[in-house]
This record gives structure tokens, C-alpha cells and sequence, in this order.
């Protein structure tokens, strides 16, 4: 059975919750996206049952940001996905994308209870946006360019963790 993810943002206005069966931080992205909205370092989502997420307070206080992609280029775009913040302090909540109805896809930042499980090995994604002042956590790593060879799902199933 899923588990239960309560989460919040910094000031506490808004709290949630959410069922997910991919509830280990393994994979960090250091896409400039994920850097400019997360942090200097980038960005580490879980995977969630988007039909399962309760927002427990603060729901008026939810704001919605689609990152636009290949800024200042003659590319540039706006993302299918969308990134809610609290409207108060701007923590990042969690991402969700049209394209992938099931899915939801909480900041592990966000996540207050249960305390997540540490992975093995992380792994990270999105190198060739990483500046050079970025630096890479310590411990066992897979680095990759552009994105790994496995959804979030086959990850948890390959390394056990799914939770069904």
C-alpha cells in the first residue's frame, strides 16, 4: 500500500498530504530550472497518485508557475508542466503535468513526515545545464548529460523500494 507524505512549505501556510508508491529522493536535477526555482543545487522530486493529493490548509495561498524553456532564444516556450509555490514564502510544493494525469510529483524539500529514506546512490540529471559553481553531493553517483534510462517508477521497482 502507499504511504503518506505530509508536506509544507517554510511559513506553514499551506500543508498537504499525498499517497506514493516512489517515495525515495534518489534522483537530484540540476537543470536550470530546477536550480532557479529549488536552489543553487538544483531540485530532488518524488512520485506521487496526483488523485490522492489533499491540501490541508492554505489552498488560497497555492500559486502556479510554467517555467519557460529555451529562454532568450528564438525557441523559447512555455512548459506543459506546472510547479506550485506558497504565495507567501515561495517554497516549491510540488510539479504536476497535464501530460501525465496520474502522476504528481512532490519536492522532497516539501516533505516533512515520514522522514524519507536516504538512497545508496543518487543519481543526477541534467549535467549539461550545470554550471561550474554547482558542486555535486558527496557519495556514489550516476551522472548523466540529459536524463537517466529509467522513470522514477522502474527505479524503486529495480531497487526495491516500490511500495505498492
Amino acid at each position: 500500500m502507499p504511504i503518506k507524505l505530509e508536506g509544507s512549505c517554510h511559513c506553514g501556510t499551506v500543508r498537504f498530504d499525498v499517497l506514493s508508491s516512489t517515495p525515495v529522493p534518489y534522483q537530484l536535477c540540476v537543470c536550470s530550472i530546477c536550480r532557479k526555482v529549488g536552489g543553487v543545487g538544483g531540485s530532488i522530486n518524488l512520485g506521487a497518485h496526483a488523485k490522492t493529493l489533499n491540501i490541508t490548509q492554505g489552498k488560497r495561498y497555492i500559486g502556479v508557475y510554467k517555467a519557460i524553456l529555451d529562454r532568450d532564444t528564438p525557441h523559447e516556450s512555455v512548459a506543459s508542466s506546472e510547479r506550485s509555490f506558497c504565495k507567501r514564502c515561495s517554497a516549491m510544493l510540488w510539479l504536476y503535468d497535464e501530460s501525465w494525469p496520474d502522476l504528481l510529483h512532490p519536492f522532497a524539500s516539501a516533505i516533512d513526515k515520514p522522514e524519507l529514506e536516504a538512497p545508496e546512490e543518487m543519481v543526477i540529471v541534467k549535467l549539461d545545464s550545470k554550471p561550474g559553481y554547482v558542486r555535486l553531493p558527496e557519495g556514489p553517483k550516476q551522472i548523466f548529460q540529459h536524463y537517466g534510462p529509467e522513470s522514477i517508477e522502474a527505479w524503486h521497482k529495480k531497487h526495491g523500494k516500490y511500495v505498492g
